[in-house]
């Protein structure tokens, strides 16, 4: 049986909107709101969704890089939530994440070698004497020559920057790591070696990984569930397979549809989403893919769906629709 690692609770990020001359709040941009899931040791999960769906926004609430709005976070059956500001520092060396943009989140002023050994030294891993040893080996690990540690992120490439992203989020030895974006940047070939990297990194040193994405062809290749998002709430969650070949909610048949398929003799028939995704401010009533949906009733619009499966589906396929039953056995239409 799987170990549980993060359980993440009714999990609600709402931005605050000031207006007015004294600057009171008026309203809140509801980022993401009410999610809820599980992540086990040794897996990769992913979260995917359209831009401003709220994937990334989830990754830096659970590592309290925003402080969320309500809900609950435990790690190894620790509510991070309930943690002081020393406590989660302290807490940070299991908690790892890599960035969407490496240039932006390395100090430029700072040698590799500086940003790597800092991270050793606030966390207390490494003695003193022992940490050049630990670079060197942080460098080969992620294919890098020893001999680079002395540069400046500006004497790096893209992918090479990444992969010194990827050597800190490694030198605190971590139990997950969360990806947000982490090769969206990156050329294709690239994207493929970094990929390649977390993989063979995963295996070696028991890495879990919670991977933010909005590439489903890079997801297909690196998770083991995925985790669909709209508007602030999750719409469908199962393993890879259940969710890439037995899509049941409309907004991921959608996004699915949009994945290129390399055999032109085969035709891929594209789903196009109506309209534009509604704002956070005032989202929808009801389920929040509605104003979209091609087979939204009026239940749709005044019912909120719960996650939920279905009698044909596997263990542990939900998905947030009210018809996906009807939808799939045909029964209702496009309108």
């Amino acid at each position: 049986m799987q170990k549980e690692l993060l359980k993440v609770e009714d999990l609600r990020q709402h931005f605050p909107i000031k207006g007015g001359w004294l600057g009171r709040t008026v309203n809140h941009v509801k980022a993401v709101d009410g999610v809820s899931f599980t992540v086990y040791e040794g897996e990769t999960v992913s979260i995917v969704g359209e831009s401003g769906c709220g994937k990334s926004t989830t990754g830096r609430a659970i590592l309290r890089l925003d402080e969320p709005t309500s809900g609950e976070v435990h790690f190894e059956g620790e509510d991070l939530l309930a943690l002081s500001k020393a406590q989660m520092r302290k807490k940070r060396k299991d908690l790892q994440i890599i960035f969407q943009d490496p240039y932006a989140s390395i100090n430029p002023r700072q040698t590799v070698r500086q940003v790597l050994e800092e991270a050793m030294a606030i966390q207390n891993v490494v003695p003193r004497e022992q940490r050049a040893e630990r670079i060197r080996e942080l460098m080969e690990t992620v294919g890098l020559g020893a001999h680079q540690a002395d540069r400046f992120p500006h004497e790096f490439s893209g992918g090479q920057r990444q992969r010194i992203g990827i050597a800190r989020a490694l030198s605190v030895n971590p139990k997950l790591i969360i990806c947000d974006e982490a090769v969206s940047a990156l050329d294709v070939s690239i994207q493929a070696q970094v990929i390649n990297l977390l993989k063979k990194l995963q295996r070696e040193f028991q890495l879990t990984y919670l991977f933010i994405s909005h590439d489903l062809g890079v997801v297909r290749h690196i998770s083991d569930r995925v985790i669909v998002m709209y508007l602030g709430r999750i719409v469908e969650i199962g393993d890879k397979k259940s969710v890439f070949d037995n899509a049941q909610h409309p907004y991921t048949k959608a996004l699915l549809s949009a994945i290129p398929v390399p055999d032109p003799e085969k035709n891929n028939e594209r789903i196009l989403l109506k309209g534009d995704v509604p704002s956070p401010i005032n989202p929808p009533e009801g389920c929040r893919f509605h104003t979209r949906c091609p087979f939204a009733t009026d239940k749709c619009r005044t019912e909120t769906p719960e996650l939920r499966a279905e009698d044909y589906m596997k263990e542990g396929h939900l998905a947030a629709c009210h018809y996906m039953k009807e939808i799939e056995a045909g029964e209702m239409q496009p309108q």
